[in-house]
């Protein structure tokens, strides 16, 4: 299948995640190579497989791709009605989430539009003194990059659905 298609059908994914929780899961190896995961909100993806977070508190993150720039970034809807629906019915009608396999780039200096893509979803909460402080100085992104994908399965409830399990999002020439 055309890997635009898979993105675009990723994103979608991605979209109901986000909105149901609010954040993604970034997973990143520690200094000693052992496992670690950091809820991030402030993550926005591209058409072209790839995306951008702003690297504003996350520091063991921040430290984290420093060293090693490979991530995981996961997500999965947990609206209750999703989840109501699918265990009422014994089946999902769409995958519950996916995992997409990349690299970080460095951090660097957020452009414009990318500061107005921030300002546009967390105005709402900005209304709000917590809102003020958490979500009024942001000042840099890593850019993320995605090659491949991995839906969140579980198949005794997926019956219906496409069976691939992991997804090449890399062009084909001269991708990776």
């Amino acid at each position: 299948m055309d890997s635009d298609v898979e993105w675009a059908r990723i994103r979608q994914l991605l979209d109901r995640g986000r909105s149901s929780t609010g954040h993604f899961a970034i997973g990143s190896l520690d200094p000693v190579g052992g496992p670690s995961i950091t809820p991030v909100g402030t993550v926005f993806f591209r058409d072209d497989r790839s995306g951008f977070y702003f690297d504003q508190y996350a520091t063991g993150l921040r430290r984290n791709l420093d060293a090693d720039p490979r991530v995981c970034l996961m997500s999965v809807d947990s609206g209750s009605l999703y989840w109501f629906r699918s265990l009422l019915t014994g089946r999902f009608a769409t995958p519950p989430g996916v995992r997409l396999y990349g690299t970080a780039g460095p951090r660097r200096p957020a452009t414009d539009a990318e500061l107005e893509k921030v300002r546009r979803r967390v105005r709402p909460m900005r209304a709000l003194r917590g809102g003020r402080l958490l979500w009024s100085d942001f000042t840099h992104v890593r850019d993320l990059t995605f090659t491949s994908a991995r839906l969140v399965r579980y198949p005794v409830m997926m019956s219906g659905l496409p069976q691939e399990d992991s997804i090449t999002l890399a062009e084909e020439i001269g991708g990776v």
